[in-house]
Formats: structure tokens, sequence, C-alpha cells
């Protein structure tokens, strides 16, 4: 019976024991998992560190994009600008010289001789409807270009004959305007038509 006692005794030790090694191996103490953990090896410093060299090469990659693509978008806000001030400057351009040849004929209208009081009253109505639209374009910064008597000057005037110098002239001179020239703020809207003495 004593035998009996000591064997269940012993098989109670041994439950007891697996049980707590069970236990130590589902929870493991701070010595278990200080032998699991490796201190890092000299590789692993290595990859690291050329890991942090390839992030800080990306970083700067993206801070290079970041800084061309604000660059950039200054550049298309200056042009803009510029853009804007041109339309703004030269606005009414295509007005003004749609409008230019309507003077000439007003212009060729004025120069004919009338005799009859009727045709007198026309050519006053012309001569009026004229002076408006040339003070219209002279208040939006249409003016005519001096040409007669001056030098010649290519990006003002268009030669379209020349003569010889006489007695009162000077070489490259202006000599008769065959048609007017037209600028708009410092812009040649159309160049004078003359005659160069040469």
């Amino acid at each position: 019976m004593s035998n009996k006692k000591e064997a269940q005794s012993s098989a109670a030790k041994d439950d007891q024991q697996a049980k707590a090694n069970a236990a130590k191996a589902k929870d493991p103490t701070a010595k278990d998992i200080k032998k699991k953990v490796q201190q890092p090896t000299e590789n692993d410093t290595v990859d690291q560190s050329a890991e942090i060299d390839k992030l800080n090469d990306k970083l700067a990659e993206k801070d290079d994009q970041l800084l061309r693509a604000q660059a950039e978008i200054a550049n298309i806000q200056q042009r803009q600008k510029k853009e804007t001030a041109q339309l703004m400057k030269y606005d009414g351009q295509q007005l003004a010289h749609d409008v230019v040849p309507e003077l000439d004929n007003l212009e060729r209208a004025l120069n004919t001789d009338v005799q009859d009081e009727a045709a007198k009253q026309l050519k006053h109505g012309v001569e009026m409807v004229y002076n408006h639209l040339q003070n219209a374009l002279k208040e939006n910064n249409v003016t005519e270009i001096e040409a007669l008597n001056k030098p010649f000057d290519p990006t003002l005037h268009q030669a379209v004959h020349t003569t010889p110098v006489g007695p009162d002239q000077k070489p490259d001179t202006v000599v008769a305007v065959l048609q007017k020239g037209y600028m708009l703020k410092d812009r040649v809207l159309r160049p004078a038509m003359v005659v160069v003495a040469q």
C-alpha cells in the first residue's frame, strides 16, 4: 500500500513538474528573452546604414523635385502677369488697326473739291466724323507717326519711292507722305508710306 502511495505521490510530483515546465514555456522569463534576442551584428548595422543613406537620397530627390515645381509655378505666374500686362497695354489694338483705313477714306473724302451747297454740307458732316474719330483714337493712345521732313526710320516708315536730294533737303529725309502711319502707345500699328530723298 505504501508503494501505491509512493507511486501516486511520485506521479503527482511528475505531473506538477510537467505543469510547471509547460507554464514556464508559455511565460518566458527575462533571462529567456535575453537569450533569444541577439545583439545586432556588424552586417545588420551596415544594412541599416545603407537603408538610411538610401532614404536620405530619396528625401533629397523629393526636396529637389519640390523646389523645381515651386520654381516652375513661380515662372508660370510671372509669365501670366507679363502677358496680362501686355494684353491690357495693347487692348484695342485690333479695333484701332481696323479703324485706321476708314480714317484714310474720310481724309480722301475731305480732300475732294465741292462746289454746291449740298456737297459742302455733306463734306462738313464728313469732317465732323473725321475729327471725332481722330479724337477717339488719341484718347485711346493711337497717334499719327510724324514723318514729313523727318529722318527716315525703317521701324516707323516704309519707303516706297526715292527721289534725288533737293537744294533744301538732307539725304535720307522723308520728303513726302503717301499714307499716314499710326502707333498704339509704343507699338507701330501701320508704318507711314513715304518718299525718301537720297
